[in-house]
């Protein structure tokens, strides 16, 4: 297995960690917190959000010891319990701009949940800074003003893995994804995608299971029905663990190309365990690969101050921090316009490398990886991966024009 280089130099000091952002400071912060309300699915999607909090936490005690943000204000996070619900969700919302009286709010995971706390934050006129849900609704037809988003949405992240099939001459596709707006949203997209990557492809069978209900039985035996050349899976957590376990038990995978989103990431990864499909393409997060003195000085720190490894959440939550650190710095008020001129094509040198904030959509260029999945010793990771950035796959500006326009 090669090492993955990161494409960009970043300027952060490895041997800090995370260095204060534009500060130049190296003391402790002083003066009153800035205070930002995250909420987030902790109960119902913990793999992912309570390594995402830990980040984020770590982040936060890192950028204080170094000086703060706004010439020497701690950063102060108020973590809430969202239910993954859009009705608690927007209660909680309510509850954190004013019982605790934080500058913005950040967070979520589900898409419906993001999509909810989206339009609060619009009728609210304050900053929301969507980090988890993939909804490509977020930034395009249910786009406002007042809502950006840090990570590769569901269309960014879906081109990345039909690009990976350029040149397959699978043309028969079956989809499997959980019946919500991510999952529906995915498979649009890869029906948009797919014919310019393989000419003639089709989708001959569709499978919509509910979110966390997945019956594996049904689902595998309604695709291997079908008889796909190939398998778009858009499935995760436990309900991925099923079906790759009633797939691999019915023998569904063999000899059949697939492609998957998040399944690399360890988060879904690490539950599979010696059940992880061999030569998957999928999108992920190869931790243990990823090359750049910044990065790896993130891992060990993470490592020592948690004893375990990150988690692409992990990831998500360092960067979320070294985000709006720089924003806040760079604004250097609490004014939520301020915010949103500040975020506008905001540049922040992170772990991964450069991460702007794009006007024109209020959606981050943060990339993911893409590789294969393979196992050792009982154990999935991704081989053959490759860094994809995030601005090459976003859509085309006149797309997000009309769009929130409409």
């Amino acid at each position: 297995m090669g090492s993955i280089i990161l494409g960009r130099r970043t300027l952060l000091v490895a041997s800090a960690g995370l260095a204060a952002v534009a500060t130049g400071r190296g003391t402790a912060a002083q003066g009153a917190p800035v205070r930002i309300g995250e909420l987030n699915s902790y109960s119902r999607m913990a793999a992912f959000c309570i390594p995402y909090r830990n980040a984020m936490q770590m982040a936060a005690e890192q950028i204080n010891a170094a000086g703060g943000v706004m010439g020497g204000r701690r950063l102060e996070f108020i973590f809430r319990d969202d239910g993954a619900t859009p009705g608690d969700a927007v209660r909680v919302a309510e509850e954190l701009l004013t019982r605790e009286n934080v500058a913005f709010i950040v967070g979520t995971f589900l898409s419906n949940v993001g999509l909810a706390v989206a339009d609060f934050a619009n009728q609210r006129k304050r900053l929301f800074f969507a980090t988890e849900p993939l909804s490509d609704a977020i930034t395009m037809t249910q786009g406002n003003r007042y809502t950006w988003r840090l990570r590769p949405s569901t269309f960014m992240q879906t081109r990345m893995l039909v690009e990976a099939a350029r040149g397959r001459t699978q043309r028969r596709w079956a989809i499997v994804a959980p019946n919500y707006e991510y999952g529906q949203s995915a498979a649009a997209n890869f029906k948009r995608l797919i014919g310019s990557a393989i000419p003639g492809a089709e989708v001959i069978a569709e499978q919509y299971p509910a979110l966390g209900r997945v019956d594996a039985g049904a689902t595998v035996g309604a695709l291997a029905q079908a008889r796909p050349d190939a398998i778009f899976n858009v499935l995760f957590g436990p309900d991925l663990t099923a079906f790759v376990r009633e797939g691999n038990t019915r023998g569904l995978f063999e000899r059949r190309f697939v492609l998957s989103l998040l399944t690399g990431e360890p988060e879904y990864m690490i539950p599979l365990g010696d059940e992880t499909p061999e030569g998957w393409v999928v999108t992920g997060y190869p931790w243990d690969k990823v090359e750049g003195a910044t990065h790896r000085a993130f891992v060990e720190a993470y490592r020592a101050r948690f004893n375990d490894t990150p988690r692409k959440g992990s990831l998500l939550g360092y960067v979320t921090v070294q985000v709006l650190a720089n924003m806040l710095t760079r604004a250097n008020s609490l004014d939520n316009e301020v915010f949103l001129d500040t975020l506008r094509d905001l540049r922040t040198e992170t772990v991964v490398g450069n991460v702007t904030m794009r006007g024109i959509d209020q959606q981050g260029t943060m990339g993911t990886w893409v590789g294969e999945t393979t196992q050792r010793n009982g154990q999935g990771f991704m081989r053959n991966a490759r860094y994809a950035d995030g601005a090459d796959y976003m859509f085309p500006e006149e797309e997000v024009r009309a769009a929130r326009r409409a």
